[in-house]
């Protein structure tokens, strides 16, 4: 059996951008071990699958190591192959997943995520924090999934000098580090070394928790971000209370086709 598979830069002006994520559409689903070791041979921080479903598309997301509740990155790129590869005229698409409805959009030439907001909840700070980055964060919070740390400027995001062994004693899934911008609204980085990604170029679920936070702390709800970590990549964000915007291009960097054995898929 032979399946398509894209990888796209998404959050991407330009390729070698922004965050690659491969995109496998299906007309049913592989066997999770098979989805698995797909994303594991692929080893992208996110690998998408989605199959047809009523009024749209259910889609799922795997790590090399683990399956995830919610990946923007890879909605994204998802949505971009839909619109450009699988000649989808729709102006929406509505993906059913483990995180609810999310729908997506074409704003000229962005694609617009609408995702649930995340909880942002202040917490004490853990024993020996400054252990995680070499400097100690000004603010702590907890997301759905997620830990939170507000740091003093850009500067200090920059020069983060992150300890992954003992990011992975924080149990939970990812671990941002954010700031105020002098030529954005805020600027972050992501780390998830529990989930296989040590640093996640660009990280659409985590503004999730981002977005509300600095939308509340700036006085205005709509915002740009930038992810700076080496590849980088450019969110044009929205808050609207319960759901949040999160815009971005995105760029074809390789299509290609799957060869699968027949006995793998015949075993889950």
């Amino acid at each position: 059996m032979k399946i398509p598979i894209y990888q796209i830069d998404a959050f991407a002006d330009k390729v070698f951008s922004g965050n690659p994520a491969a995109v496998v559409p299906l007309q049913k689903w592989l066997p999770d071990k098979t989805m698995q070791n797909i994303a594991l041979e692929n080893n992208l921080s996110e690998t998408a699958f989605f199959i047809p479903a009523e009024n749209g598309f259910h889609i799922r997301w795997f790590t090399p190591a683990t399956e995830v509740n919610l990946c923007g990155h890879a909605t994204l790129a998802s949505a971009f192959v839909l619109f450009h590869h699988l000649n989808y005229q729709e102006k929406e698409i509505r993906f059913q997943s483990k995180s609810g409805l999310l729908k997506v959009t074409k704003d000229g030439e962005l694609i617009v995520l609408d995702f649930p907001t995340s909880e942002v909840k202040g917490v004490e700070f853990q024993p020996n924090i400054e252990k995680a980055f070499g400097i100690k964060p000004q603010k702590c919070f907890k997301g759905r999934e997620d830990l939170m740390f507000v740091f003093r400027n850009q500067g200090e995001i920059q020069n983060l000098k992150p300890d992954f062994s003992f990011l992975k004693t924080l149990e939970m899934r990812g671990i941002i580090a954010t700031a105020p911008s002098g030529e954005f609204d805020f600027v972050s980085r992501f780390f998830a070394p529990r989930e296989g990604i040590d640093e996640d170029p660009v990280t659409g679920s985590a503004h999730t928790m981002l977005i509300p936070y600095w939308a509340e702390k700036l006085g205005k709800t709509k915002l740009v971000a930038k992810q700076i970590s080496k590849r980088g990549g450019v969110l044009y964000c929205k808050y609207a209370e319960n759901r949040v915007e999160i815009g971005g291009n995105a760029q074809t960097y390789m299509t290609g086709e799957i060869s699968i054995i027949n006995d793998l898929c015949s075993t889950a």
